[in-house]
């Protein structure tokens, strides 16, 4: 049986899903939830993950999870592996407690962080347990609305950041955004996905293909590809491009933002924090970059003596 793509490099976003077997409840009792909420948090401190949004149904759970340094199978073997064996040691039994591998796909944050966490903090709704979100227990939503505090291995900047610099505003807009769905059929973000292991833009969708797919070979048993264990900084990006386009401010400010794009491994919101711009306009300077260099080879040739500064 082949195993599923694996793409990690660091600052990576997944949307992870782990079913019980047989589609069997994975999960029995209060203790049992707080055990694996336990390894969550055991995953952050030992292994760097950042977890934004989880979770717990009965027979599968859902994750928005960050990989700082790109090492999504150690967490995941980690979160998994310790519940299993906490759960089978409970109960006296062996085997395994999950249905083949968890589920990763990889994601354009800026474009589906908001959407994914709405969709899993639904979940208990959607399922008919509650009414509303913040009335199930297991997961993170009542952090991301209700003035409580919530634990310190909870990631909730990012997504709330989207909403307001202040949290209390923040988590009002926040919980307006996902009450607006609660008495309607949507679609739910995952559903159009082209790639079955990346959900984002055709951008994204390409960049990443580029980077971690073009120049491999196909590995029927094991096709995980991890590249990028460090990253470019936005420092030695200018430092490069400004050393090589001296006369020109506003094509070495483009050709900033494309390199920083597509090398530096930032979200857009940080890459468009540095240059006083939109995400989308981060994205559109890119693209407007990687055009003139297909048309203009000698801008094409100033681009490469740059990149290989970069990566050097």
């Amino acid at each position: 049986m082949s195993r599923p793509l694996r793409i990690q490099y660091p600052d990576a976003f997944y949307h992870i899903t782990s079913r019980g077997n047989e589609r069997s409840a994975v999960f029995l009792s209060r203790r049992d939830r707080e055990k694996f909420i336990s390894y969550l948090e055991s995953a952050v401190e030992r292994y760097k993950a950042v977890i934004h949004v989880y979770c717990l149904m009965d027979n599968h759970y859902h994750l928005l999870l960050e990989t700082p340094a790109g090492n999504l199978s150690q967490i995941m073997h980690h979160i998994n592996g310790a519940y299993t064996t906490y759960f089978n040691t409970k109960r006296i039994r062996s085997g395994h407690l999950f249905q083949g591998r968890y589920k990763a796909i990889l994601i354009d944050a800026d474009e589906y962080a908001k959407e994914l966490s709405r969709y899993i903090h639904l979940n208990p709704v959607r399922a008919g347990i509650v009414g509303k979100p913040e009335e199930y227990e297991w997961s993170s939503y009542r952090y991301y609305t209700v003035k409580r505090k919530a634990p310190e291995w909870i990631e909730r900047n990012f997504i709330l950041g989207y909403y307001d610099k202040k949290q209390v505003p923040a988590m009002k807009r926040y919980h307006d955004f996902v009450s607006v769905l609660i008495d309607q059929e949507y679609k739910s973000p995952l559903a159009d996905i082209e790639n079955p292991v990346i959900l984002g833009s055709k951008e994204f969708v390409a960049e990443i293909k580029e980077r971690f797919m073009g120049a491999k070979k196909p590995d029927r048993d094991l096709p995980a590809l991890r590249s990028f264990s460090t990253k470019t900084s936005l420092d030695q990006i200018e430092k490069a491009v400004d050393s090589t386009i001296l006369s020109d401010e506003k094509l070495a400010r483009q050709v900033k933002l494309y390199f920083c794009h597509r090398y530096s491994g930032r979200k857009l919101r940080e890459i468009g924090s540095r240059f006083c711009m939109g995400l989308s306009g981060v994205t559109q300077a890119s693209k407007r970059i990687g055009l003139k260099a297909e048309k203009d080879k000698k801008f094409c040739k100033i681009l490469k003596r740059i990149e290989e500064n970069i990566i050097l």
